[in-house]
């Protein structure tokens, strides 16, 4: 319920920008903005999943391809009594996983090629047992929303931005530049705010819930720890925006691409596991 209700009021203010800066371009472009902004909230909702896994450059693997991957999230599912989920690959040689999607039903998992590299199959384990509680939680709906709406009020500052420059702008707001200013710098701030916003908490309770599926912290918190290097050494080409929906901020080396801490410290989360605070 308390996700539901983050939803909807991500997609609300989503809906609102869109008709604020319609206004200002007068009544027709407050219609417009209306509009566009009931588009992109549905399409937020409907196909965030789709957004992420298209951003992770992801593919689909059957169980003939990958036995192992399938074998592991089959088990885990039956544990959380959850659907199978559909389960991707991204091309990423940073190791790290996410997990998207409006509900249960509808989710989908992806690792990285980096982490089936740099990882056994027991540490392997300990990520997924953390996504598939991020979507036992529900976090994936507010995570993937949250996520399209941030590239939503990217897209409408960029778009404003570039109105701005060819003189689209009424005479009355050209004439007082500082609030269209302000505008078009805050719609990127708000969408790193909205990232840090939904993050931290739920990060703490998915690697609690992971733990008490496996019966154990251990192959998570040394999971943790090789994904931690991982974040800090070699670079990623995920979208800010997506950020927050990966198991450890997979831009913490990249200085202004981490200005807003999207996960709590990864040692602080290690040290739960293995202090035994999920049970």
């Amino acid at each position: 319920m308390v996700n539901n209700l983050k939803t909807a009021a991500l997609l609300a203010g989503l809906g609102g920008l869109c008709v604020f800066v319609g206004s200002l371009w007068g009544p027709t472009g407050a219609v417009l903005g209306l509009l566009v902004g009931l588009a992109m909230c549905g399409g937020s909702y409907w196909f965030s999943d789709k957004l992420a896994i298209r951003s992770a450059r992801a593919v689909e693997v059957t169980a003939e391809q990958m036995p192992q991957y399938h074998a592991i999230v089959r088990e885990l599912a039956g544990r959380a009594d959850l659907p199978m989920p559909r389960l991707y690959v991204s091309p990423e040689a940073q190791p790290n996983a996410f997990a998207t999607g409006r509900s249960p039903s509808h989710a989908a998992v992806c690792v990285t090629e980096g982490l089936l590299h740099s990882m056994d199959w027991s540490q392997i384990q300990g990520v997924l047992a953390h996504e598939m509680s991020h979507v036992w939680h529900r976090d994936i709906l507010i995570s993937s929303v949250a996520a399209a709406v941030a590239m939503g009020i990217t897209f409408i500052a960029s778009m404003a931005r570039f109105a701005m420059i060819f003189g689209g702008g009424r005479s009355d707001d050209r004439d007082n530049p500082m609030a269209a200013f302000l505008m078009l710098m805050l719609a990127p701030l708000a969408a790193g705010l909205i990232q840090a916003a939904i993050s931290r908490s739920r990060e703490f309770e998915a690697d609690a819930a992971a733990a008490r599926l496996l019966g154990t912290g251990e192959p998570l918190a040394s999971a943790l720890e090789r994904l931690e290097v991982g974040s800090q050494t070699v670079r990623s080409r995920v979208n800010p925006a997506e950020a927050s929906a990966y198991i450890v901020n997979p831009l913490r080396g990249q200085q202004l691409a981490s200005l807003f801490s999207t996960h709590p410290p990864t040692a602080e989360r290690i040290a739960r596991l293995r202090g035994g605070d999920w049970a």
